[in-house]
């Protein structure tokens, strides 16, 4: 560990000295990475993180859908930063010819990007008497999450347009992460996939509550500003309910969410990558919270997806049974429809299962 605290105070040097003038931080956070990666702190396939003496445990799996190649990827850092109370999870689904090039090199540049960004904002507010951090802790760092998801947001698609070697014109990808920093968890969403957090009840059960906005043209504020910026949303006459983001004059690219990175087609046209944040105090009464795609959240309410968790003795076990179920649904309910990539990604916030997680689910 002492090796990774270097490393972190390495990254605050190089951001304070050498700010915005070249990738010395960059290259520090993707070391930190690699470290990780070696130390399996870092997940990016299918399997468990559970660090030992940590809180945290991690299942994560996924599953291609009937429609070629998976576009969906994840990651799962464990001492996220090489700071012991922090984890970074992220969950993204491509789309478009290039989409799972799109997803994974979001995958590689947000979780660096965000570090950077942190580390430098946080430099900032230590120095600016008007940010100090003493006078209301929580409420700074909220802020401080905040102010660097949305730098972050920006720098990473600003990095898609310019890459020679990834055409995301017409390709993008949505992007759900989580930072959990001690009992804080930060949550922020571009697009429509889902973090649905596991909480016990008076009574002692598990209900769910939906943290974030599953972000389709349809919604009124999402659609007033794509009509706005000229762009059109509606659905084709084969999919009834299915709202669609559209060119002034063509039938394309017909994306089913309203933010995302990449799709420069649109990126004029009211599509954006701003990425909604919100902030949780993690309680005793709070178990777990499960990160997935739509092709979950499409055939799978929240209150299922809870109880099929919470139903599971094997934890590491966890996400693989929810997209199981979520594939065995596909094939009951959309039967004419190809089967969309499926992953999840549960984060359980104690080492030991209580008795409340296996109470039966408010429906």
């Amino acid at each position: 560990m002492g090796h990774l605290s270097s490393m972190f105070n390495g990254l605050a040097r190089s951001l304070t000295l050498r700010k915005g003038r070249d990738d010395g931080g960059r290259e520090t956070a993707e070391a930190m990475v690699k470290e990780a990666k070696k130390n399996d702190l870092l997940l990016r396939s299918s399997g468990t993180v559970n660090v030992t003496g940590s809180d945290n445990l991690a299942s994560v799996f996924s599953k291609r859908g009937e429609k070629g190649v998976n576009q969906d990827c994840f990651i799962v850092w464990e001492e996220f930063g090489c700071q012991e109370d922090m984890m970074f999870c992220g969950i993204f689904d491509g789309h478009g010819p290039w989409g799972h090039f799109v997803a994974k090199r979001v995958r590689k540049t947000m979780p660096s990007t965000l570090l950077c960004n942190w580390q430098e904002t946080l430099t900032e507010a230590s120095i600016d008497p008007d940010l100090g951090l003493d006078s209301d802790n929580k409420h700074h760092r909220v802020n401080i999450w905040k102010d660097s998801y949305m730098k972050t947001c920006a720098a990473v698609d600003q990095d898609l347009g310019q890459h020679r070697k990834i055409n995301s014109f017409y390709s993008g990808t949505t992007a759900l992460t989580i930072v959990r920093q001690g009992e804080l968890l930060v949550v922020a969403n571009v697009g429509d996939s889902r973090a649905v957090l596991a909480t016990t009840s008076d009574d002692g059960s598990l209900v769910p509550i939906q943290l974030t906005v599953d972000f389709k043209p349809n919604l009124p504020q999402e659609a007033e500003r794509i009509t706005r910026c000229k762009g059109r949303v509606f659905c084709l006459d084969d999919e009834p309910g299915v709202h669609r983001v559209w060119l002034p004059n063509e039938e394309s690219p017909g994306l089913a969410m309203s933010r995302a990175f990449g799709d420069y087609c649109v990126k004029d046209f009211g599509l954006i990558s701003v990425p909604e944040v919100i902030q949780r105090h993690i309680t005793a009464k709070d178990q777990f919270v499960v990160l997935a795609t739509d092709g979950v959240w499409d055939v799978v309410s929240n209150q299922e997806a809870v109880q099929i968790v919470s139903s599971i003795p094997d934890r590491a076990k966890s996400a693989k049974r929810l997209v199981e179920h979520a594939a065995r649904a596909w094939k009951r309910k959309r039967r004419a429809v190809a089967m969309d990539d499926i992953s999840a990604i549960c984060l359980f916030f104690r080492s030991s299962p209580s008795p409340s997680e296996f109470h039966p689910v408010t429906m």
